[in-house]
């Protein structure tokens, strides 16, 4: 610790010693640097906010709500893009003396490095400009800066309003030219698809629908023989009714009236043994029995008995004939459907090349027709867009706070700087006059000297002036002193200065 102390009291005593020195670098290093800070232009910010809001029931309502959002924060990413940037530069005094394409891309790019956009809240938009040209004043360069951000709202606005409407019609222009396009080749299509079925009419559609419709045929055909094994069924049951019912109903005589009973007994009989009763079931032996009594009572009776046309057999017949003719139709058809599925069977396997074709002429059909169908849609999304943000949207678009000249430059901050170089100067000094003493062999202290040579020390001889070496010391003392207050006070008249450049802007 003492070894610190004394290499700093070393220090303190070898710039002391070359006190001049210190001034001179002072001074030297603090004009240096003044001169520097002056050189450096000041920066001035305006600032603005934004405030942008969309609330369209309408647009809600159809579905577009969130275009008008989406198309704002495209318009905030793109504000500082070079081409709106080239616009800022062109409408303000940035442009003076740009007479090129590299020195517009110079100005935009200085620029782009100098502007900000950003989003405080989902509504909010803030947007900053630094500018600070050396070749303007405090005050131009302050209207300037102000006049950077306005014209960015003013083409923040122009984006949002203009920009967005002029962008829908170009769009709906866009699909009013593909839909032409896709109109002339849908119909293009469709004459080569209806010349194609004209001479081919069995490949309508092309192999999917052939094979649909055999498909259609072979489920008509199961349809048609079950319908005609039901026919066919119904009509021999008919005709089993018809054997067992008689032509005539006799009508008894004199001698009573046992034919008729005994043809109405024969009658129940056939139908029970249509109904599949074996002769072994008591109904049918009983009625086998009154038949034999009625037969030996019909023998011997008169011959006076009369008889008439039986209702019932000319009904039964009347169903035959219906039911014959149904079945008759079903067969008739059945040899139809046979016809035309062995033809479609035929066709698409004798000529694949035709069914290839077909296939490739609906396809095309089909796919151009999907598409136009679907520009025809876009298109009138797009214009009902339009009218909607042209009429009803409810596009609120307001400056909350209005960009405004700077009073105070942004930067640098030159007051800080300025005490910062004098404080670097008399650093600069300090540090001279002390490495000057390390390259010299001078010893400040006793006890360096007896660590240096490693011999006691028997003493030392301080420094005694007379009156006129005194007198010449008080004199270069006040110099030095006249000296540091003229450096320090130099400082200060700088800083008194730049508060009244600062205060004299706008």
């Amino acid at each position: 610790m003492n070894q610190v102390f004394e290499e700093l009291q070393a220090a303190l005593h070898s710039a002391w010693h070359r006190r001049w020195l210190v001034l001179a670098v002072a001074w030297g290093v603090c004009v240096l640097g003044w001169l520097a800070v002056a050189m450096i232009p000041n920066t001035y910010e305006s600032k603005a906010r934004v405030f942008v809001q969309l609330d369209d029931v309408l647009s809600q309502q159809i579905g577009i709500a969130n275009a008008g959002k989406g198309e704002i924060e495209r318009v905030r990413k793109t504000l500082a893009s070079a081409v709106n940037l080239e616009k800022v530069v062109r409408s303000t005094r940035l442009g003076e003396g740009v007479t090129s394409p590299g020195q517009m891309e110079r100005a935009v790019g200085g620029l782009a490095e100098k502007v900000k956009v950003v989003s405080t809240e989902d509504n909010l938009i803030e947007i900053t400009a630094q500018i600070g040209q050396s070749s303007l004043s405090d005050a131009q360069n302050a209207a300037l800066a102000q006049d950077v951000v306005q014209k960015m709202i003013d083409i923040f606005r122009e984006e949002n309003i203009a920009g967005s409407r002029g962008e829908v019609a170009e769009t709906i222009v866009f699909l009013d030219q593909q839909l032409e396009a896709r109109k002339r080749d849908l119909e293009a299509a469709e004459q080569r698809r209806l010349a194609f079925e004209a001479e081919n009419p069995e490949l309508i559609g092309g192999t999917a629908t052939l094979s649909t419709r055999l498909q259609q045929l072979r489920t008509e055909m199961r349809g048609i023989d079950a319908d005609l094994a039901a026919a066919q069924s119904a009509l021999a049951a008919i005709n089993g009714q018809i054997a067992g019912t008689p032509r005539t109903l006799v009508t008894a005589g004199d001698g009573g009236g046992a034919r008729g009973a005994l043809m109405q007994a024969r009658s129940q009989l056939a139908g029970m043994q249509a109904r599949g009763l074996t002769d072994n079931h008591p109904d049918v032996a009983a009625l086998q029995r009154q038949i034999q009594l009625l037969e030996r009572q019909a023998a011997s009776e008169g011959p006076n008995a009369s008889g008439s046309a039986n209702p019932a057999y000319s009904s039964l017949v009347a169903i035959r004939a219906e039911r014959d003719a149904n079945v008759q139709a079903l067969m008739a058809r059945k040899a139809a459907l046979q016809a035309d599925l062995t033809g479609m069977m035929a066709s698409q396997a004798d000529e694949p090349a035709v069914a290839a074709e077909a296939n490739r002429i609906s396809r095309d059909y089909e796919v151009l027709k999907t598409k136009y169908d679907e520009l025809l849609q876009d298109r009138e999304e797009m214009q009902l867009r339009g009218q909607v943000e042209s009429e009803r949207s409810s596009f609120s678009f307001e400056v909350i706070d209005p960009p405004t000249t700077p009073r105070a430059p942004a930067a640098p901050n030159r007051p800080i700087l300025l005490i910062g170089v004098l404080i670097l100067g008399i650093g600069a000094g300090i540090g001279a006059a002390f490495a000057l003493g390390q390259v010299r062999s001078t010893f400040a202290t006793g006890a360096k000297l007896e660590r240096s040579l490693g011999l006691p020390l028997v003493g030392t001889i301080s420094h005694t002036l007379t009156d006129a070496g005194r007198a010449l010391a008080r004199k270069r003392m006040k110099l030095f002193a006249g000296g540091c207050a003229s450096l320090v006070g130099m400082c200060v008249l700088l800083l008194a200065v730049e508060f009244v450049q600062v205060g004299m802007v706008g």
